[in-house]
């Protein structure tokens, strides 16, 4: 598919839909590099935890909000996140950053930043993007647009099955809050663009939904 070199691939939606992981295997189908615009807000939020920032006071996440050095690894097949040179890629995903990481994403200081090195990253393309507010945001001239949705039983079992320790009714009632927060900030909501092809994952699997996404770019390009 040499038609897809300079591609850019937005893939936006809620946690547990099953972007991340069709993001990644859409990407290595067609050689393209891989961004999880997540994980730099999870970082973010990591940082801020280890510094003992006050998170529920937005003022004190502004303040500090360009300090952190994020350093971004696009390839689908091992992506990575250093934060001042160290390893991040699991801290990020413990549940107390998890807990935090909404309140940081809706301080505007922190998505201007992370937005600009957003763009940055995706440059000329060739790259899956995958986040909350891609195709309306980050890169609303992506010539592919893909919104992943689930039904709350399906994304709450995906994500327990991905974490120790907890339930499906405790991740259900966490994304729930979670999209609450998301898609109610004052500052790029989780949205789906007007132009974005919905696909229900529900019934799906992972393979089914990456064949799917490769559809969607077959007819787009």
């Amino acid at each position: 598919m040499n038609t897809v070199t300079g591609l850019v691939v937005a893939m936006d939606g809620p946690s547990g839909s099953g972007k991340s992981s069709a993001s990644r295997g859409v990407a290595r189908a067609l050689g393209l590099r891989y961004l999880d615009t997540g994980a730099m807000y999870r970082a973010i939020t990591w940082w801020m935890l280890r510094q003992g920032v006050d998170l529920a006071d937005p003022e004190a996440i502004a303040a500090r909000a360009l300090e952190p050095v994020l350093t971004m690894g696009t390839d689908p097949d091992a992506p990575s996140v250093a934060v001042d040179g160290t390893d991040a890629a699991g801290p990020i995903r413990t549940a107390e950053v998890t807990a935090a990481v909404s309140a940081v994403s809706a301080v505007p200081e922190v998505r201007r930043r992370l937005v600009a090195e957003q763009r940055e990253i995706i440059g000329t393309g060739g790259i899956v993007v995958e986040g909350r507010d891609i195709g309306t945001v980050v890169a609303p001239g992506a010539p592919v647009k893909v919104y992943l949705t689930a039904s709350a039983d399906a994304r709450a079992a995906r994500r327990t099955a991905e974490l120790a320790g907890t339930t499906v009714e405790a991740q259900k009632a966490a994304m729930a809050r979670r999209d609450t927060l998301d898609s109610t900030r004052k500052t790029d909501p989780l949205a789906m663009a007007p132009d974005a092809v919905e696909l229900d994952t529900t019934p799906l699997n992972l393979d089914e939904v990456i064949a799917e996404v490769l559809r969607v770019i077959k007819e787009k390009v």
